[in-house]
């Protein structure tokens, strides 16, 4: 395998668990409402797990309060019951037409528990990009014990893994510190 298909699969693979950590740290309630804290949900809807997204329009009007207006109004109970069930910590208000959550602000306890479960996040994406890394350069020496690449071309390539893992692995940091912040400045 030539050096520059494996850093392009390095890329390529690394991106995938940048991706991974970032929508898991998107997913912890910040005090602040937002769509994001109801993607998980989902709803049975005639039979099929169906993403909340499908079902309903999900608003945010204030940093307290998200907004869900079914598309069939007969899904309404389906929906507020899926949100019950997703154990989010929310309490939806169903008025009949559209389901409200509040979002309660956090507790100092509660934010410091959230950013040890962030760090936990981010170092679970760092593993993944390491683990990348392990594996393409796995494939590089193979590639240069095969004698498909040149020793000099073994070295570049290596170089140029640990330049690839080290810009993920700030990625996920400055994810990880702008989370935290955001966590902690409410």
């Amino acid at each position: 395998m030539e050096v520059n298909e494996i850093l392009g699969n390095a890329k390529e693979q690394m991106e995938k668990s940048l991706d991974a950590s970032k929508s898991r740290m998107e997913k912890i309630r910040t005090g602040r409402a937002s769509a994001a804290l109801v993607d998980s949900v989902r709803v049975d809807y005639y039979g099929t797990m169906s993403p909340l997204s499908q079902v309903a329009g999900v608003s945010v009007p204030d940093a307290g309060t998200i907004v869900i207006q079914p598309w069939d109004a007969t899904t309404l109970p389906l929906i507020e019951k899926a949100i019950q069930q997703a154990d989010l910590g929310f309490n939806p208000q169903n008025d009949g037409n559209i389901i409200r959550i509040h979002v309660p602000p956090l507790t100092e306890d509660r934010r410091i528990e959230f950013v040890k479960m962030t760090k936990k996040l981010a170092e679970e994406g760092k593993v993944g990009v390491r683990n990348v890394r392990r594996d393409m350069m796995d494939a590089i020496k193979k590639s240069e014990k095969d004698k498909d690449i040149s020793e000099d071309e073994k070295k570049r390539g290596e170089d140029e893994i640990q330049k690839i893992t080290n810009d993920y692995i700030k990625k996920i940091d400055d994810i990880l510190n702008a989370k935290e912040k955001e966590l902690m400045d409410d």
